[in-house]
């Protein structure tokens, strides 16, 4: 007897599944708001002035910080600078030697300390 009512109780239950399935939910999900874009940081987009030995590679106008990083990338990419076996690392050209203080090979995050100098 306890089989029968096992196996009546399995098709009930299956069934409300469905219908639950079927049904949207009573908690619907409201439509997402759009997060507002991120304010850069004003430090970030102070112009800078560039100091002589920088002027050749990103310009003699003050930039902000993050556009001098962009022209300096830009001209280490065009004068493929960027060490082939560790990328981390760069080649300096004569240009690049007077901004990172003779040095032949500076690293990236080395590379940024050393260009800070230069920039007021």
């Amino acid at each position: 007897m306890a089989t029968k009512k096992a196996k009546k109780k399995a098709p009930a239950k299956a069934k409300a599944r469905a219908k639950s399935k079927a049904k949207p939910s009573a908690r619907a999900k409201a439509p997402k708001a759009k997060k507002a874009k991120r304010k850069p940081n004003a430090a970030f987009m102070k112009p800078l002035s560039i100091g002589s030995a920088l002027q050749p590679i990103v310009g003699n106008k003050p930039l902000p910080r993050t556009e001098v990083t962009k022209r300096l990338w830009a001209y280490i990419k065009k004068n493929k600078l960027q060490d082939a076996k560790e990328r981390r690392n760069i080649n300096a050209d004569d240009n690049l030697k007077k901004v990172f203080n003779g040095k032949k090979t500076v690293s990236m995050f080395e590379m940024t300390k050393l260009v800070s100098k230069h920039l007021s």
